[in-house]
Parts: structure tokens; sequence; C-alpha cells
């Protein structure tokens, strides 16, 4: 399947935000926490997560839109998505188990629990593939319509029930493990906005799922360009309504938390997103994102491997300078190791791929019966 370079020039975009934020987090000393640089940083560091996730679902659109014009039977499609959203659960799981284990001794067990960006990621994935399930239809444009207007009701219902699942409606009456993925209580008194449950991260997968849908009608595609443009200007509404809405008088949850739960900060974020695709739908398109190599488009293509080896170079046992020891030069000589590192990797992991399928089409048995 063809890879939209906006789309994985917008992971690699999201990979060196989480490289910066993750470097200064980790080895700034503590009084340099309070520098304009370490703000900037963590201030960027908001980004990386609802860009994976967003761009999990514009993706998922497009699998399930190719194989729907295949032909493919709703069930199959339903299987093949749900299935790969399983695999990045268990990935997730895999990546907490790893965690323990290298830091064993002074990682709680509870750590193996913990609902990290992939357990949510294929979570989301998974809800993602049974709802384009049940909006399916025999005519795909009927689909493509019930999938946009699905995704767009489940992402507005996510937000909206996120802050009482936070407060007045927590289901306290589940297991901690099982209520962090619905609010991200963990095993403290009151959720944790550093954590990523179901309620409200999923919101911006299925945003970006109904994003996706739109992108892959039959105007966008005659039309591309000024849907971009609408998409942009779309995101620049959002923005504007959630401060609007913030500023009004009237609020409709007993606790207001803005910055954290709150449905007016997810129409924000989403609409920062939505600015960010068109601004990179046009660097792609007419800049010079792709004149020549690309290094962001490159750290795009794989940026699942990125993400889970950069963690124990950075937090973890191997890290290469000492954690809440560094000067900013030094820090930042380390994020620079760290992005050719990871490049690198990047690099040879696409190569090897492309080895080995070539390899695959030239073996014997992949040859045609004469």
């Amino acid at each position: 399947m063809k890879r939209l370079a906006y789309i994985d020039w917008m992971r690699g975009l999201a990979c060196l935000l989480m490289f910066q934020t993750h470097c200064y987090d980790s080895w700034l000393r503590p009084d340099l926490h309070k520098t304009r640089l370490y703000g900037w940083s963590q201030l960027g560091g908001t980004l990386p997560a609802p860009l994976f996730i967003f761009l999990s679902g514009v993706s998922f659109a497009l699998v399930t839109e190719k194989l729907r014009e295949k032909g493919i039977a709703a069930d199959a499609i339903a299987r093949q998505t749900i299935l790969r959203g399983a695999e990045v659960f268990g990935l997730g799981i895999a990546f907490r188990i790893q965690e323990y284990a290298l830091g064993y001794k002074w990682v709680p067990w509870t750590d193996l629990l913990r609902v990290d960006v992939l357990n949510i990621l294929g979570l989301s994935m998974m809800l993602m593939g049974v709802l384009c399930r049940f909006a399916s239809s025999a005519n795909v444009d009927v689909a493509r319509t019930r999938s946009t207007i699905a995704a767009l009701g489940a992402a507005t219902a996510v937000a909206m029930l996120t802050p009482p699942l936070w407060t007045t409606w927590r289901p306290r009456f589940l297991p901690w493990p099982l209520e962090s993925y619905i609010n991200g209580v963990h095993t403290f008194a009151e959720p944790q906005h550093w954590l990523f449950p179901l309620f409200p991260w999923s919101a911006f997968a299925f945003a970006g799922l109904a994003v996706g849908f739109v992108i892959f009608r039959e105007f966008a595609r005659c039309k591309e360009a000024m849907l971009f443009g609408l998409i942009g200007v779309t995101g620049v509404a959002a923005v504007g309504l959630s401060l609007v809405f913030d500023a009004s008088p009237v609020h409709l949850y007993a606790v207001y938390d803005y910055w954290h739960s709150n449905p007016n900060f997810l129409l924000l974020r989403c609409g920062v997103l939505l600015i960010l695709l068109s601004l990179v739908y046009a660097w792609c398109r007419w800049g010079l994102a792709q004149k020549g190599f690309s290094p962001v488009i490159q750290l795009g293509q794989t940026s699942l491997l990125v993400y889970w080896v950069h963690i124990e170079f950075v937090y973890g046992r191997f890290s290469i300078l000492p954690k809440h020891g560094c000067s900013i030069t030094r820090a930042t000589l380390g994020l620079i190791i760290i992005f050719l590192a990871m490049l690198a990797l990047s690099t040879w992991r696409t190569t090897y791929r492309k080895r080995a399928t070539a390899l695959r089409r030239n073996s014997p048995a992949a040859a045609p019966a004469i």
C-alpha cells in the first residue's frame, strides 16, 4: 500500500518532539527545570501522543477504505483491523514487561499494569474496527459516510464522558488496573493526567478516523489542496471555539478542569492537530519535505521502533547520559546523538525490510509456475 508523505512527516515530527522532551526531562539537572528551554521543551511534549493516536485513526481509515474498495467482506475487514489493534496492544504489554525486567529492583511491579500510549493505541484500533464493522454497507460511499458520522459521534461521546468518569461517575467498583483504562487512576487516589486512559485519549483516534474518511472521499481526491485548506480553517475554528467555551460562565460539569479532562481542551488540541495536518500537507506538496532524503519522513516510517528503542537509552538502564545530572549543553549533545542513532536505526530497518521483500519476490517459491 502506497505511503502518504504527509502522514509519515507528521509521525516523524512527533518523534522529534518526543526525543527532545524525553532527553531534557531525563538528563537536565533539577535546577534547570525552571529554565525557559525546559518549559518550551515540555510544552512541545504535549503533542507527540495526540499526534500518534490521531494519525493511527487517519491510517486506519486508509486501510479500511482500500479493503472496502477491493470488495473484501465487512467481517473480514473487521477481523483484520481488530487483530492488528490486538497486536499493538500486545506490544504495549510486552513493552511494560521489558521496562520492568530492565528496571528490576527499583521499578514497582504495578508498572507492569500501567496504561501507556501503546496500550491505548491498540485498544483504540480495536474499537475503531468494531465501529467500522457496524457502519459498513454494501455501497462503499454509504459505508464511508456512515463511518465518518459514527467516528465523529464516538469522539464527541468520549470527550463529553471524560469529566464525570474522572470525577463524579468514577467506576470505583472496578479493580484499579481496570479502572485505570477508563480514567488513568493507576494506584493513586485520583486519575493521573500523565497516563493514557481511553477517556479522553481514544477521542483522538476517532477524530483521526473521521478526518481519514473525509480525506479519502472522491471530492478530496479531485480537490485535495482545497480540502486541506478547509481542514486548516476548521482547526482554527476549533481552537477559537475552545477558547470561547472556556471563557463562558456556563459550565456543564461539577468539576471543571480545562487542562486535563475537559472537552474544551480536547477540542483545542484537535484543532491544533488539524492545523498541523494542513501545514504539513502544504510542506510536503510545495515545500522541501520531499526534496531528496527526508530525515523526518524516514523517522515517521518506523515511529514504533524508534519510540521503543530510544526510551531505554534516555530513561532506562542504558541511558547514555547520567539522569538529572547534565547541563543544557551536554543534554543537547545527547539529544543530537539520540536523533542520529535513531535515524540510523530507522534507515537500517527500512533497508532491511526492502531487501527482505525483494528476496521473497525473487525466491523460487515466489516464481509463477510455467
